[in-house]
């Protein structure tokens, strides 16, 4: 496992809560399979994580995530409430256009989807909240990376073939790019214009967010 901090330990830990995350509960050797570690460090992290509530054992005693990470999310949204202070206006573009409604922000050289709501469509592009994803590629990634100062950026099959997607910037008071507004769906929908056909109401709703975040003063 690569270190990404410099404190090797650390990496270990937030790699072996990630596997959780994206797979689910795991045993001992599954655990190591999805995080490459030896045998014995996987099991002394996850045992040391359990001791902080950060790491759990289901039923069946295979590793979960633990529920204080409940307590740790709760802490962060309150602490930057973007996400609940965006939902009505990302809910009134996702009615308005039928497709999925993701909310980036940059953290770091990635960017992270705070809120995303699913098009009620059966063939559908859907975004986890909380997933990460870079910054190079995709109109959000492109915008928050600021390489554009449009009002509005599309993507064309940039990050996954057959999706699209157009991405307004939400500003800050000083100007500054705050958030990333982002319809997205199968190009047979959005077409290989995205932008000329939800450009117009992704702007609208990075406005609409701009005003309840400068009412909040965020």
């Amino acid at each position: 496992m690569d270190s990404v901090s410099g404190v090797g330990v650390l990496d270990k830990a937030v790699g072996l809560l990630n596997a959780l995350r994206v797979e689910g509960p795991l045993g001992l050797s599954e655990l190591q399979r999805a995080t490459g570690l030896p045998r014995a460090t996987a099991h002394r992290l996850a045992v040391a994580l359990e001791e902080h509530g950060l790491v759990r054992r289901d039923s069946i005693g295979r590793f979960c995530l633990g529920f204080e990470l409940i307590a740790l999310g709760n802490a962060a949204a309150e602490s930057f409430p973007i996400g609940e202070l965006a939902r009505p206006a990302l809910l009134r573009l996702r009615d308005r256009t039928g497709e999925s409604v993701q909310l980036f922000v940059r953290e770091g050289d990635e960017r992270r989807c705070v809120v995303s709501l699913q098009s009620p469509h059966g063939l559908r592009w859907i975004v986890p909240e909380g997933a990460r994803l870079a910054l190079a590629v995709g109109s959000a990634g492109r915008l928050l990376a600021g390489d554009s100062h449009q009002e509005w950026v599309q993507s064309v099959e940039e990050r996954e073939p057959g999706v699209a997607s157009v991405s307004a910037p939400v500003l800050a008071c000083d100007g500054s790019v705050l958030a990333a507004v982002s319809v997205s769906g199968p190009v047979e929908r959005l077409t290989r214009e995205p932008g000329l056909r939800f450009g117009t109401a992704v702007v609208r709703c990075a406005a609409e967010l701009r005003a309840a975040l400068a009412g909040a003063a965020l």
